[in-house]
C-alpha cells in the first residue's frame, strides 16, 4: 500500500461520512422544530379589559363582510362601547360635555386600523333642569359599509342615566340639528349623507324625547344631493331629482333644483310647499 494514501479516506467514504453526519443533525433538529411549531401561540384576541385593542380586534374582523352579515360583530362593538360610556359617566359627579364624550369615544376607538374606522359625533344641550348628552359614532369598514349608533344620556343632580339608544340609518354618517320652540319634548334631527353616486344622498330623521322614550316623528331617505336648513319655524330641504340631473347633464345643461318647505308642528314636520328653484 502506498504510504502517502494509507491515512486518507477515499472520496466516496468521505462523502458517506458527511451524509451520515448531516442526517443525524436533521434527526436531532427536526423534533425541536416540530415542538417549536406546536408551542407557537395562536392569534389570540386581547382581553376585553384592554378595550381599545379589543375593539380594534373586533372591527378588523369586519373586513370583507357584507353589511347584511355584520350585525353580530357591530352589535358586540356597540354593547361594549355603551357599557364603557355608562361607566365613564358614572365616575364623575360633575356634568360631562360633548367634548368629553367625544374624547372618550376617540380613546376606545383609537387603535382601529384602516380600512376600519369609528367617527364620533356628540352634542350637549340643557333641557328641563338636566343636561342631555348625545353620544354617537359611525362605524365603517369600507367607503360605503357604515353603521351608526346613537345614545342619549341624561345628567341630573350629579347622576347620569342612559335614557335612549337608537341605530340611525345604515351607510350614512352622523350630524345633528336642533328644532327651536320644541315645547315640552326635546326634539332634534339626526341626518347624514350616503356616498356612492355622482352626488351624495341625504337621509334624516326627526326625533322627539319626552324624558322616557325616543320617538321618530318624520323621516326622509336617500334624497339626491339633499341639503337641510333649520329656521325659526320651518325646515327647508333643497335637492335634485336624479333622473332630471342625468338627462340635463347629458345635454350639458344645468338641471332644475327643488325646494321642499316644512312647517314645524308639535307632531313633527308638515309639508307646506315643494317647488322648483333656480340652480
Amino acid at each position: 500500500m502506498d504510504t502517502r494514501t494509507a491515512g486518507r479516506a477515499s472520496p466516496v467514504r468521505r462523502g458517506l461520512r458527511i451524509f451520515v453526519a448531516l442526517l443525524a443533525l436533521v434527526m436531532v433538529l427536526a423534533p425541536t422544530g416540530a415542538r417549536a411549531r406546536k408551542k407557537k401561540p395562536k392569534d389570540q384576541p386581547p382581553p376585553v379589559s384592554d378595550l381599545p385593542n379589543y375593539l380594534s380586534y373586533l372591527a378588523w374582523k369586519l373586513r370583507g363582510v357584507h353589511i347584511d352579515d355584520a350585525q353580530p360583530i357591530t352589535s358586540e362593538i356597540q354593547k361594549l362601547a355603551l357599557e364603557d360610556l355608562e361607566q365613564w359617566f358614572a365616575k364623575s359627579p360633575e356634568p360631562r360635555t360633548d367634548v368629553d364624550a367625544r374624547r372618550e369615544l376617540d380613546r376606545i376607538f383609537y387603535n382601529l386600523r384602516y380600512p376600519t374606522s369609528a367617527v364620533p359625533a356628540c352634542f350637549d344641550r340643557p333641557w328641563k333642569g338636566a343636561i342631555l348628552v348625545g353620544a354617537g359614532y359611525t362605524l365603517g369598514w369600507t367607503n360605503y359599509n357604515r353603521v351608526n349608533v346613537f345614545a342619549l344620556f341624561e345628567q341630573r343632580e350629579g347622576k347620569t342615566r342612559l335614557a335612549a339608544v337608537t341605530n340611525f340609518l345604515p351607510f350614512v354618517d352622523l350630524h345633528y340639528e336642533f328644532l327651536p320652540g320644541a315645547g315640552d319634548d326635546f326634539r332634534f334631527l339626526i341626518y347624514g349623507t350616503r356616498p356612492g353616486k355622482s352626488q351624495p344622498r341625504l337621509s334624516a330623521i326627526l326625533y322627539s324625547f319626552d324624558g322616557q322614550n325616543l320617538h321618530a316623528q318624520w323621516q326622509t331617505e336617500d334624497v339626491f344631493d339633499g341639503k337641510l336648513e333649520v329656521g325659526e319655524d320651518k325646515v327647508t330641504l333643497r335637492y335634485l331629482k336624479e333622473g332630471e340631473y342625468i338627462r340635463e347633464q347629458a345635454h350639458n345643461r344645468k338641471p332644475p333644483r327643488h325646494q321642499a318647505t316644512y312647517r314645524i308642528t308639535p307632531q313633527g314636520l308638515e309639508l307646506e310647499s315643494d317647488r322648483e328653484i333656480p340652480f
